[in-house]
């Protein structure tokens, strides 16, 4: 039973053994208090987008940031960037979870495609959900509150949308597809969302590996084209730049991360030649979406996507 499938019961009758029950309880409680193990990026990823985002709004912007999430300190953005992985796993934000992609039902690695229609269920995804929580910070008659958990969502859900299996349904994303990373036992969705960023990072903590990228950005290294990263982005189709973003992610899922199809990625160790092969990938992701997060903000406080 993997963590995420612990049913958080009364313990109290399970087992009528006083010591076995007592074990019981806090061992469901350290079981249901852990979040998900899959979740986009991970905690490193999302922090280092929302630092690099940080980097690239303006004044006005960060003020008006920060003014609805009623913070002041310097990370007020990373701050709140993992909290919808953390709302997903309690009993009133279940609702959430499909916000977190979109399924794209292509068939990599010989095709790979991202359609609104086809791929986002009635449930939402992360496209519909970009496009309703910039529609609510754009509304000037949108309550403090939902400002509040919009702007959340927000900074959170553009990261997601920039994981290459976070635009993929085949194998839950990856999630059934076993593979092995740096000794351990995972699965191909965990080790883009964790394993393969911090080996990225190299035990930078996310504002350091954060400035490294910025840096990168600035210098147009890489072989980066930074200058085409925001075209298209304009907040009178939040939709068409929304699915853009997708489909860019959900191509990779063709040339990298399963470029070779599932029975390779099956074998053998993947923390070194698939590692060297594909780690730009996460890079470049990770990078983008710190930029267009950054400009997006922008856009819907200034008009402007430029800091």
């Amino acid at each position: 039973m993997s963590l995420g499938s612990v049913a958080c019961v009364d313990p109290a009758t399970s087992d009528s053994d006083t010591m076995s029950a007592t074990l019981r309880v806090v061992t469901i409680l350290l079981l249901c208090s852990l979040p998900e193990l899959a979740t986009a990026w991970g905690d490193l990823g999302h922090e280092t987008i929302a630092w690099i985002a940080q980097s690239y709004v303006s004044s006005t912007t960060a003020s008006a940031i920060k003014d609805i999430l009623g913070l002041t300190q310097s990370d007020y953005m990373a701050n709140v960037s993992t909290w919808a992985d953390t709302y997903r796993y309690t009993s009133g934000g279940r609702w959430s979870a499909p916000l977190h992609f979109i399924d794209a039902n292509d068939s990599p690695p010989s095709s790979c495609s991202v359609e609104y229609s086809r791929d986002c269920g009635s449930t939402g995804c992360s496209i519909s959900a970009i496009v309703n929580y910039t529609s609510i910070l754009l509304d000037d008659e949108s309550s403090d509150t939902t400002r509040y958990d919009a702007m959340k969502f927000l900074i959170h859900f553009i990261g997601d949308l920039h994981q290459p299996l976070h635009d993929e349904a085949l194998d839950v994303g990856g999630n059934d597809i076993n593979v092995t990373y740096d000794g351990d036992h995972t699965n191909l969705h965990h080790i883009w969302d964790t394993e393969i960023v911090e080996q990225l990072a190299d035990g930078a903590s996310a504002e350091s590996f954060a400035k490294n990228l910025t840096a990168s950005i600035k210098a147009g290294s890489n072989g980066w084209d930074v200058n085409s990263w925001l075209d298209g982005t304009t907040l009178n189709d939040t939709l068409s730049t929304a699915i853009t973003w997708a489909k860019e992610a959900n191509g990779y899922v063709c040339s990298d991360v399963l470029s070779a199809g599932i029975d390779a990625v099956e074998k053998g160790d993947l923390s070194g030649s698939y590692y060297k092969a594909h780690f730009d990938v996460a890079r470049v992701q990770i990078a983008r979406a710190g930029y267009r997060l950054g400009a997006w903000l922008n856009l819907i406080f200034t008009g402007k996507t430029a800091g």
